[in-house]
């Protein structure tokens, strides 16, 4: 479906779904949708609407300031274009037209330096990740005295806020709900969204792809893992590589020693080194490696050793001459000829969440597929497995923080995640319009 929405402008184009809630005459609306559906585009194609109008002030808002200028900022510009009164606020992030009208795009981390605005509509993206006090204390009075408009977007994170907007919205005749998968989207390929089906374990495809409210086990991290299925006897295999993980933190500082064959990993063997710092956790591996070299043909001299962990390594510590990675790499210049590093480090650590749906995904995937096994002798590393959960906040519910309050959980499996998440990373698929801009 083409729209027109400004003069001289390249024409809008919603899918049929979208054009349900872009035609929906509601005063509030919420729209629970999968990954890639296209949901910040319609959100522009709402701005879009009012934006010519005369002496309309609309407000674009997303989780943070950073990330709303990220996913709108540039693509408002080029469709506003037509209409600039002059060039847009690269500071305020705000948008002046020809008639009058103002476009803010901002963020709701800091959710009282919204007050003040009388708004016409206002589009809360990602809703799901706000502090839900933005809209109750400081959005929805902004829009009482002319009369506003309000649009939630988001994918599900669990029973939290959304979920009750999404609820609410059922049961009150100014509000509209809508739910839509990404495959209803009509932007992504069946076999992309097969593909996401093996990548993802059942949960967060059901969540992420499937637009569902998941709350079975989500206090728990790592819910797929369970121990009948994904503990077993390892034994080294000296025809493969050998994987090295670190989690630097100081007490205890986690290793893992895993090696890879296909799309499988076994974990076979778990270092913890209490109030250590690097140059103890080398010496501690050196202990470790020394059997297993043992094990390797000699035609396979040296030893190689693929080398993954906390990017945090790279920065140097207050009271250190060396960062942890520059420690490492001196450790391993000392052994050329019996190892040969393979180093593997990222500049910056991927995020919490995608880490913990990468190692959920190799427990156990859509398909009720395996693909991570750990040898009895990681301790630590199954009762992170089984025990680490979500934090919750002082009502009770869940948060998108980890419960840090055991100080000896969570840094294996932070260990294994570093891995997982560079060796298998989740490939989210990219759906097109049909004019070439990405949704």
């Amino acid at each position: 479906m083409h729209h027109p929405l400004l003069p001289g402008s390249e024409p809008i184009r919603l899918k049929p779904n979208q054009a349900t809630v872009f035609f929906c005459d509601a005063r509030f609306r919420v729209l629970v949708a999968g990954r890639r559906f296209g949901k910040t585009y319609l959100a522009l194609a709402e701005i879009m609407r009012l934006a010519a109008q005369p002496n309309r002030l609309i407000w674009y808002v997303g989780p943070n300031d950073g990330q709303s200028k990220r996913i709108v900022w540039d693509r408002l510009k080029t469709l506003t274009r037509p209409i600039w009164a002059k060039r847009p606020n690269e500071t305020e992030l705000r948008i002046e037209t020809k008639s009058a009208s103002t476009i803010i795009v901002s963020g709701a981390f800091h959710p009282d330096s919204l007050r003040g605005d009388g708004l016409d509509l206002i589009i809360l993206d990602e809703y799901a990740s706000m502090k839900p006090t933005a809209w109750d204390t400081v959005l929805r009075p902004a829009l009482s005295d002319r009369l506003g408009r309000a649009l939630f977007i988001g994918t599900p994170q669990g029973m939290n806020h959304l979920y009750e907007r999404f609820e609410y919205a059922h049961n009150d005749p100014n509000w509209r709900a809508f739910q839509f998968t990404t495959a209803q989207g009509g932007i992504v390929s069946d076999e992309e969204i097969a593909n996401a089906a093996r990548e993802l374990d059942p949960a967060s495809y059901q969540q992420e792809f499937g637009a569902e409210f998941v709350s079975a086990n989500r206090h728990r991290v790592y819910y797929t893992f369970n121990r009948a299925i994904h503990v077993a006897s390892l034994q080294f295999d000296r025809m493969l590589n050998l994987v090295w993980s670190i989690d630097f933190n100081v007490n205890p500082m986690c290793m893992l020693l895993m090696q890879r064959q296909s799309d499988i990993v076994y974990v076979l063997d778990e270092i913890v080194v209490p109030n250590a710092n690097t140059e103890a956790a080398c010496q501690a591996l050196l202990e470790r490696l020394a059997p297993l070299f043992k094990m390797v043909p000699s035609h396979l001299y040296p030893m190689q050793v693929e080398i993954y962990g906390d990017a945090s390594g790279n920065q140097k510590r207050t009271s250190a001459a060396q960062t942890d990675w520059a420690i490492i790499r001196n450790f391993f210049s000392m052994w050329v000829g019996t190892y040969k590093p393979l180093y593997k480090i990222q500049s910056s650590n991927p995020p919490v969440r995608d880490r913990i749906n990468c190692v959920n995904s190799r427990l156990r995937n859509t398909l009720e597929e395996s693909r991570l096994f750990i040898d009895p002798k990681c301790r630590e590393l199954i009762k992170d497995l089984e025990q680490v959960a979500w934090a919750t906040d002082y009502t009770g519910a869940v948060t998108t923080e980890l419960d840090k309050s055991n100080p000896a959980r969570t840094h294996a499996s932070d260990a294994l995640g570093y891995y997982i998440a560079q060796a298998f990373p989740l490939k989210p698929p990219v759906g097109h319009q049909s004019s070439g801009r990405i949704l």
